[in-house]
Parts: structure tokens; C-alpha cells; sequence
């Protein structure tokens, strides 16, 4: 195999790094192809092949790197005629010519910071609410609960115990419904908490500050709690705003099983937060949490007025998954994909699971391709065989949770659990 010249080696480099750019992988099948390395020149047309199946620029170079001896590239220099001889091999490489050429497809190696400079403790100040980044409601990407493919029960809970207090205020107020509290979703990993989160802030209205533990602890004393506080400020001055807490148990672990004082401390702020969601200063902002162990949870957190609401997210039903399923194929080279029969065999699968499905099967048809030097489609049996060697992530969760709900199910918390395990018969 030819020894690779530091101009390709630095775009194998780029294209590792990047996978998924195009043009930057056509640019390396070009040089691989303009020194006569047709192989490895439709190996990475294969790749771009597949992350662009309807481009006919990819399209039409696996077709000349399959056909044979490529041509000089466009960017080799220009010869008077046939018989004129090659210029001289140069005794070294030319840097700038190559940074010259590779400029409109390679990142720049250096950005300037934009950071702020850290205070005298070594800390970030994030003393304003630019600190904290808030997705406003019409930001790209805003999603609602219609974009949640099926969870037609989990739609009709947040519905009824959540979204229809918030946006009717003069129903509210006749019905004496109060605002207090907020919402705690929990179940096994990979099934959407996040996702539904989202679709809430969307269906509100309201913005969005997601929050997970490294945003809050800090290895200095008291800067937790400081950070904490600033969270529910920046919620305050851009309200309405949901604030979602991921991995609460991170966050609210148990004080009782706490050594370290400063995690004890950050709980109790926490707690302090959440107990001006009744108040006036918090109208307007909407507390979220999502964990996959909520038996580890500081009790205090769910008393009435805090997240006093519970809600189960299980793995996706068939209408959900086949909505899942669709969206991670469509952008892949498929054909003759039965949906109807992939959604039977992927019962009890996560949506993530159901994303690695896709992807192995991606890898299967690419890998192929690669090999053979023929292009093909992702079929059924790509799909099938990745689906049988996926094992579903949430049975271990199971394993743990129905320990918890047969023994722990104080006040009926789990009661929900409890009748999903019995009806898939894991009770």
C-alpha cells in the first residue's frame, strides 16, 4: 500500500475527526484518485455515498474511481502538452500551498475564547443570566409534544397534571388549581426523559435551561450553592422558562447517605429554590427533573410544593418506535424496509437502542460496500441482524426497579411500575 503524502494524511486526519463531512471526504477520494489509488478512492466514496445517497457529485466520482485510472485532478498543475515532462520532485513540502488548498473544506486548528477570565478563585462568574444558556421558544429546534411519536398515556398525564393548569391561568384560578411543584420523570435510560422535557418547554411556550451536575458542582466551597442559585435567577429574569434538572439523583442524592458537606448543602439550596415555585418571584418558571434511580432521591424533593408530580417513562410503544425507527433511516440508502415487521422485532427496546439498530445496520451495508466496491442499499436483513444482536438496555434497570416497587412502593409512588411489570410479566 503506497505511503500516504502529509497533504492526505492530514485530511485522513480532518475526515476522522469529521465523519459526516462530505465535502471534505470527496476532497481526499479526488487526491486518493488523482495518484491512480482507485481502491482507496472508492472506499471513501462509499462512506460519503452514505451519508449523502443523493449526491450526484459523490454519485460521479464512485463511478470514475470505479471505472479505472482516474484523470489529474483539476488541482494538479497544468501541463502545455502529453509529451511535456513532469516537473521535478520538490526535496520538500510546500505548508502554505496545502493550507491554500484545503482552506474552504478544514476547520481553522485555533478560535479565539470567548470565555470569560476566571475570578480570583478559579471559578467562572456567572453572576448574569448570559451565563446560563436559556433556548428561547422560537429557537431552531423548538419541538413539541405532537413531534413525540406515540406515548399516547404519558401525553394524556403531562396533559391533565401538568400542561392544562399552566396554560389555562383563568381556569385555574376558578378551580383553585395551584401552581406548586413540578414534575418528576423517571424510568430506564434511553428512553426519551430529555426528549419529553423538551417537547413540554415547546408546548409552554416558555424557554428552556437544561441542568446537569457539572454545571452546578464546584470544587469551591460555596460556589455550588451560588451556582444553584444563579440557575433559578437566570430562570426568573427570562421567564416563563422551564429549567430541567438531568440525573437528579446526581444533584439530590439522599442527604442521609451524603458524607461530603458539600453536596448535603447544594441539596438543601435546591430544596430552598424549589420552595418559591408557589412564591411570586418564581411565576413563570417551571421545574423539571428527570432521573433513572428516583428511589435515590432525597424524599424531601418530592414533598408536596417541590416535585410533588411523578410520571413513568417507559420504552417506546410500537407507534413511538416505529417514529423513532423512521427518523434515524431517513436520511441512510434504504429500500424495501418493512417497518410494520422491525417494529414487532424491537419490542422492549429504548430509543437509543433503537438508534444503535440503524447504525449497525449502517456499518453492516457500509463495511460491505467498502469491501466489494459496490455500492448497495441498507435491506431488511442488515436491520433483522442488528435488532437480534441488540439487547434491550433497560433490563437491568428492570431488574433493579421491581425490587423497589415490590418492597419500597411507599404512598403507591410506583404504582405505575408496578402495572407495567405485570403486564409484560416481569412481576
Amino acid at each position: 500500500m503506497p505511503e500516504d503524502s502529509p497533504l492526505i494524511q492530514s485530511l485522513r486526519t480532518a475526515v476522522d475527526a469529521a465523519p459526516g463531512d462530505v465535502p471534505l471526504r470527496l476532497h481526499l477520494a479526488e487526491l486518493l484518485l488523482a495518484e491512480g489509488r482507485q481502491d482507496a478512492a472508492v472506499t471513501e466514496a462509499a462512506v460519503a455515498l452514505q451519508h449523502a445517497p443523493g449526491d450526484e457529485q459523490v454519485r460521479a466520482l464512485m463511478m470514475r474511481a470505479m471505472s479505472g485510472p482516474a484523470a489529474p485532478a483539476a488541482s494538479v498543475e497544468h501541463h502545455p502538452s502529453a509529451s511535456a515532462p513532469a516537473p521535478a520532485p520538490r526535496t520538500g513540502f510546500d505548508w502554505r500551498a496545502a493550507a491554500d488548498q484545503v482552506g474552504d473544506v478544514l476547520p481553522p486548528r485555533f478560535v479565539e475564547s470567548v470565555e470569560p477570565p476566571l475570578t480570583a478563585d478559579g471559578s467562572g462568574d456567572p453572576g448574569d443570566a448570559e451565563a446560563w444558556d436559556v433556548s428561547g421558544p422560537d429557537a431552531p429546534g423548538t419541538i413539541r409534544l405532537a413531534d413525540v411519536g406515540g406515548m399516547r398515556e404519558v401525553k394524556e398525564r403531562l396533559e391533565a397534571a401538568f400542561l392544562a393548569p399552566m396554560r389555562n391561568p383563568e381556569l385555574r384560578k376558578l378551580y383553585g388549581k395551584s401552581l406548586r411543584g413540578g414534575l418528576l420523570l423517571y424510568g430506564p435510560p434511553g428512553c426519551g426523559k430529555t426528549f419529553i422535557a423538551r417537547a413540554i418547554a415547546g408546548e409552554l411556550g416558555a424557554g428552556f435551561l437544561s441542568v446537569s451536575v457539572n454545571d452546578v458542582l464546584d470544587m469551591w466551597i460555596g460556589n455550588s450553592e451560588r451556582n444553584m442559585h444563579e440557575i433559578f435567577q437566570a430562570a426568573r429574569r427570562q421567564a416563563p422558562c422551564v429549567i430541567f434538572l438531568d440525573e437528579l439523583d446526581a444533584l439530590g442524592a439522599k442527604r442521609s447517605r451524603t458524607q461530603h458537606s458539600g453536596l448535603r448543602n447544594t441539596v438543601n439550596q435546591l430544596l430552598t429554590e424549589l420552595d418559591g415555585i408557589d412564591s411570586a418571584a418564581n411565576e413563570g418558571v417551571f421545574v423539571l427533573a428527570a432521573t433513572n434511580v428516583p428511589w435515590d432521591v432525597d424524599i424531601a424533593l418530592r414533598r408536596p410544593g417541590r416535585l410533588d408530580r411523578t410520571l413513568l417513562v417507559l420504552p417506546p410503544d410500537a407507534q413511538a418506535r416505529e417514529a423513532i425507527l423512521r427518523y434515524h433511516l431517513k436520511e441512510r440508502p434504504v429500500e424495501n424496509v418493512d417497518l410494520g415487521k422491525l417494529v414487532k422485532v424491537t419490542d422492549g427496546l429504548s430509543g437509543a437502542d433503537l438508534a444503535h439498530v440503524c447504525e449497525a445496520a449502517a456499518e453492516t451495508a457500509l463495511l460491505d460496500s467498502a469491501r466489494t466496491g459496490t455500492v448497495r442499499m441498507i435491506g431488511m436483513k442488515d436491520l433483522l441482524g442488528a435488532a437480534k444482536q441488540t439487547v434491550p438496555s433497560s433490563e437491568p434497570w428492570f431488574a433493579t426497579a421491581r425490587n423497589v416497587a415490590m418492597y419500597a412502593n411507599d404512598g403507591g409512588t410506583y404504582d405505575d411500575l408496578i402495572t407495567y411489570l405485570k403486564k409484560k410479566r416481569k412481576l
